[in-house]
């Protein structure tokens, strides 16, 4: 028989008033007044997904949604030589850890613990890093410069060549006289006169040089303004282009039947790169570049670029595919097969990085360190020309040591890579530059880096002189031997005309091949009128001979003596051949005869300003 005992008495408490132990104090202890009861709102926690099963096909399909989105925004390379496709299989491996935890639970006793759950969840993730790793670390080590340096130093074949006979004695309707910064403003400028594209298209950045119908130029092609623009019009597509003439600076604005709807600044599966890598997952580009073949059909460049030493050393191209800018279609060629109108393969970084190599390490990677004995380098800058239809980089090279003169020069094929070193001790390109805004301080114009030109089988610096408006006002020639030879013009001609004249007073060549260029280009006569004009702070001359309409200008500061010449005086005129008009440029005024005991006397009339080409403004003689 059981009893049940309350001690409280009727379900009460023991300790509670009318309890038998209701008047003792245990220490101010007191019986609690009723049964703990847990809250409803308190949650419990989420319970881990049991089924093995099923928690891998979860981890599984949250790792490839996430890797999805990253490949379609990053785009990297699915290429074991490509360093993003590291980055891109490591953050993989992360995600699926973190999913493994989270839908297993957290499980363990400590610090301890936790880690060997988490070891014991995320083994397969460890071992595909752990092999990422170390044929990173073996491939790297594979192309160290320090182990493979030979290998480095033949990514360039280089042939040594003749100056005076193998580079072409260009015409100025072959030289680009405008520089990229110039070709940026005139195309931003005529953008702006377009009153049906200027509210809605922005220029793009790509203004490419290519040799265009045998004329360099540059092109570039259009973006939208912002997203709004590009939703409204990218049904129609980008309508047109710009070409650049980098010798006549003007603009032609391309119009196309069909839009370009493929480029860099696109969006979603329309964008150049997006485009590329769907089509060829595995390859991997450099910068593409815009260009136009023969026709003026738009296409992109893309050349592919491989890692040819070790693992991730020798960059070098592989091949290039071409890209419709409108159709999107893509066609790859191998190097050696690329279309002979297509100009940039090899881009200039590239080509000078590689001849660094050559330049550092044909004596081996011990002598690049110690000793240096013929390290050489290319200096810090290039430029373009255009010769035998396609586009050549060019560039200085000069020694290890810090000094401001080069041993010589590169001329680069940028289609072909074929490469042609020219001794020439000289000048660097920004002691030029200097003796160039030396000659015209007073004027405070730039000068852009400069040209490589063959004048009279003399390798000579050719640059623009622009100023405080990035506008071009003078070029200016400096002999690459003697830099302290250096002739300036308004034009390339007047400034062609004067260098010749200064390399025969110095004896550099000889007078009969200097004269055989500059006769092309004179006049003589009798002076019939001569006026002045001040422009641009410069007092300009006008002058006129018996019997012919049009003008010759030349400056004060071109030709000293032409301030105390005279009406009657016998001159010879040199000038600008290739000028039409009433008024041409010429770059040296001589007396013929020079009349002795002649006494100076005012210019016979003065105009405000000059006349513009086909016109003659009238003015009163100065009295």
């Amino acid at each position: 028989m059981k009893i049940d005992f309350n001690a409280g008495g009727f379900g009460g408490s023991p300790f509670g008033a009318g309890g038998p132990f209701g008047g003792f104090d245990f220490g101010g202890a007191s019986a609690p007044q009723e049964d703990y009861q847990p809250q409803k709102s308190e949650k419990k926690a989420a319970k881990p997904i049991q089924s093995p099963v099923r928690r891998t096909l979860t981890n599984l399909l949250v790792t490839v949604v996430f890797g999805l989105i990253y490949f379609y925004v990053v785009l990297p390379p699915i290429n074991l030589k490509a360093p993003e496709f590291y980055s891109f299989v490591f953050l993989l491996c992360a995600v699926y850890c973190i999913c493994a935890v989270m839908t297993t639970g957290f499980q363990g006793d400590g610090a301890k613990g936790y880690f060997n759950f988490v070891r014991k969840q995320c083994r397969i993730p460890f071992y595909i890093v752990a092999a990422l790793i170390a044929i990173a670390l073996v491939g790297g080590v594979l192309s160290s410069v320090i182990l493979r340096a030979d290998a480095y130093q033949k990514l360039l074949p280089i042939e040594t060549g003749n100056f005076a006979e193998e580079v072409d004695q260009l015409s100025f309707d072959e030289i680009p006289v405008l520089d990229r910064d110039s070709a940026t403003r005139l195309g931003t400028r005529k953008l702006g006169e377009l009153s049906d594209m200027v509210s809605q298209f922005e220029v793009e950045d790509d203004y490419t040089q290519i040799n265009y119908q045998g004329k360099p130029v540059r092109v570039t092609g259009l973006m939208y303004g912002d997203i709004i623009k590009w939703f409204n019009n990218r049904a129609e597509g980008l309508p047109a282009y710009l070409i650049i003439d980098m010798t006549t600076q003007e603009v032609t604005v391309q119009r196309l039947e069909e839009g370009i709807k493929y480029t860099t600044a696109e969006h979603f599966n329309r964008n150049l790169v997006r485009h590329l890598r769907f089509q060829y997952p595995t390859y991997m580009f450099a910068t593409p570049y815009f260009e136009i073949d023969e026709s003026g059909a738009p296409y992109w460049v893309c050349a592919r670029m491989d890692k040819t030493i070790g693992l991730f050393g020798g960059v070098d191209v592989k091949g290039a595919v071409l890209v419709n800018a409108v159709t999107g279609e893509c066609v790859y060629y191998d190097v050696e097969d690329i279309p002979s109108w297509v100009d940039h393969v090899y881009s200039a970084d590239l080509i000078l990085q590689q001849y660094d190599y050559y330049g550092r390490y044909h004596n081996g990677f011990i002598n690049s360190v110690l000793g240096q004995r013929d390290v050489t380098v290319t200096t810090q800058g290039y430029n373009y020309i255009a010769q035998d239809g396609d586009v050549y980089m060019y560039s200085g090279v000069t020694s290890a040591g810090t000094d401001a003169s080069n041993v010589g020069f590169i001329l680069s094929n940028q289609r072909t890579k074929e490469t042609h070193y020219y001794p020439c001790a000289g000048a660097d390109e920004y002691s030029a530059m200097s003796s160039a805004e030396g000659i015209l301080q007073q004027m405070r114009y730039t000068a852009t880096f400069p040209l490589l030109l063959n004048i009279s089988g003399e390798p000579t610096y050719f640059m623009a002189m622009k100023d405080n408006a990035g506008l071009v006002k003078q070029y200016a020639m400096v002999n690459v031997q003697e830099y302290q030879i250096v002739a300036t013009g308004t034009t390339p001609e007047a400034a062609e005309s004067a260098y010749l004249q200064l390399l025969m007073e110095s004896g550099t060549i000889t007078a009969d091949d200097g004269q055989a260029l500059i006769e092309k280009t004179q006049a003589e006569g009798t002076l019939a009128e001569i006026r002045t004009a001040v422009l641009e702070g410069n007092t300009y001359y006008f002058l006129r001979l018996e019997g012919e309409d049009v003008f010759y200008s030349i400056s004060a500061a071109q030709c000293s003596d032409v301030v105390i010449m005279n009406v009657g005086d016998a001159v010879t005129i040199s000038y600008a051949p290739t000028e039409t008009g009433s008024i041409l440029d010429a770059y040296s005024v001589a007396w013929t005869d020079k009349p002795s005991g002649s006494a100076w006397q005012a210019p016979q009339q003065d105009v405000a300003e000059a006349a513009p080409a086909g016109e003659t403004e009238e003015t009163e003689p100065v009295l």
